[in-house]
């Protein structure tokens, strides 16, 4: 078995692949304070109740865009888990080209989702990630990464406008019933979420503009990305798990 690990800004998600199913999946937030113990116990219990036990996982693989966390969470795999991990890092063996000026500046996270977009799913594609920051990534035909933009998360832009003000309230974000609001909470919800549906269409119109690409697919992925790819023609596939199917992906590249 396969211990897959996305290390995000906000959350760590992992990932258990059972030859290439992915079998479970869990997330803890992502936490710079923790010790090595800490994350070897999340792990082995996380194991431990899904009635695995931890002789059955045969590597581990992790991708971070959070390098605060890595000298514990590398530590607690090795002691509990009793394995060295592969790290998503530069020079590692993924099938993808990357085409930028200073290659080894691209976020682990964001290799990852292109491995798998363009694997899975063909190129040229674009794929956008939802995250605590949202990227638009191209990746053109041959698995070459072309391109990307990266935007503040919806979440982060939300935050921004309930924090920075003196009486907005913080917010759930969810689609309301119509943008012709009456009340705060619903014209913030409003402005929130259909800005943002906006601001999508708008980038990826722009990519395919300016690439000269108009037949081309968008693939999806992170947090909110299903509330947005459910309000949205601009979006082709959503796939929750896009990240730890990377994973999976350069691991057989190994």
């Amino acid at each position: 078995m396969l211990f897959a690990v996305d290390v995000g800004n906000t959350n760590i998600t992992v990932g258990l692949f059972d030859g290439k199913n992915l079998i479970k999946t869990f997330r803890i937030t992502t936490g710079t304070a923790r010790t090595s113990d800490e994350y070897g116990v999340y792990f082995v219990d996380w194991l431990r109740v899904r009635d695995i036990h931890v002789s059955e996982i045969d590597a581990v693989i992790i991708a971070s865009v959070v390098p605060k966390v890595m000298h514990s969470l590398t530590s607690g795999i090795i002691k509990y888990l009793n394995i060295q991990p592969i790290i998503v890092a530069p020079g590692i063996k993924t099938g993808i080209n990357i085409a930028i000026p200073e290659p080894k500046t691209l976020g682990a996270d964001r290799l990852v989702d292109a491995v798998a977009a363009y694997e899975l799913y063909g190129g040229p594609v674009i794929v956008v990630d939802f995250g605590t920051a949202t990227t638009h990534d191209l990746v053109l035909e041959g698995g070459v990464f072309h391109s990307g933009a990266t935007s503040p998360g919806i979440r982060l832009a939300a935050a921004a406008l309930w924090s920075g003000t003196a009486k907005l309230p913080e917010i759930e974000i969810k689609r309301p019933d119509t943008i012709l609001a009456k009340d705060t909470v619903s014209s913030m919800q409003a402005g929130v979420f259909y800005g943002y549906v906006g601001q999508t269409e708008y980038i990826i119109r722009r990519i395919k503009e300016e690439s000269g690409l108009d037949n081309i697919k968008v693939v999806a992925t992170g947090g909110l990305g299903k509330l947005i790819s459910e309000n949205t023609d601009c979006i082709d596939y959503y796939d929750a798990d896009l990240t730890l199917k990377g994973l999976q992906l350069i691991y057989e590249k190994q």
